[in-house]
């Protein structure tokens, strides 16, 4: 499995591009700005863009959508319950910042269990809410991608329209600690970690 984090756009969010050795196809996760960098990320990786999966719909991790979508014909997949944020600059919240991002409607919604295949690689989605309604995060062997639910040293906010800290420590405590200490934690921002650092040193954590 290859697996490529680049921080994007102007609130560094990582976008993850997750490939198949075999096949040469790959997920990419949270392509939330610069589209041509994704892009030619992806063709340097000699990687093939089969489709996007946004961990949440928040602007920061959706804004290049179209365009990877637009060059690639990848669909594009969203937790069910954040659905509604990929189409209004309102609930994903650009307005804020004086923006009006929006990315098509998904191809696919996402639920708890299921399955984003391409090639070898399986992204087995567990929603982790808390953050956003509808944030799902995706394991695939021993590796956990986050998106804004768990970084190192912290957690994402709840303090944002849908938010709820109550859940997303449900999420954090029971589903994401419960993968292993072994796993490797590639976040919706800053620096990857791991499952067994965060429960030792996370003050949000256990």
């Amino acid at each position: 499995m290859i697996v490529k984090m680049l921080p994007v756009g102007p609130l560094a969010a990582n976008c993850v591009i997750v490939g198949c050795e075999r096949t040469g196809r790959a997920i990419v996760i949270d392509p939330g700005a610069e589209g041509d960098r994704i892009l030619s990320t992806a063709r340097s990786l000699g990687l093939e863009i089969a489709a996007i999966v946004n961990t949440h719909g928040h602007a920061d991790h959706i804004g290049a959508n179209n365009q990877v979508k637009r060059a690639t014909g990848a669909p594009v997949m969203i937790g069910e319950k954040d659905a509604e944020m990929l189409t209004s600059a309102a609930k994903n919240l650009s307005l804020l910042s004086g923006l009006a991002i929006r990315s098509d409607a998904a191809d696919r919604l996402l639920r708890e269990g299921d399955v984003v295949e391409v090639g070898d690689v399986a992204l087995r989605v567990i929603e982790t809410p808390g953050h956003t309604p509808g944030g799902i995060s995706l394991v695939a062997d021993d590796k956990v991608f986050t998106g804004d639910s768990l970084f190192a040293g912290s957690v994402g906010r709840t303090d944002l329209p849908g938010g709820s800290f109550e859940a997303l420590m449900s999420s954090v405590n029971n589903k994401l600690l419960a993968l292993g200490d072994e796993f490797e934690v590639y976040p919706g921002h800053g620096p990857a970690t791991t499952i067994g650092k965060e429960r030792i040193s996370n003050p949000f954590v256990g």
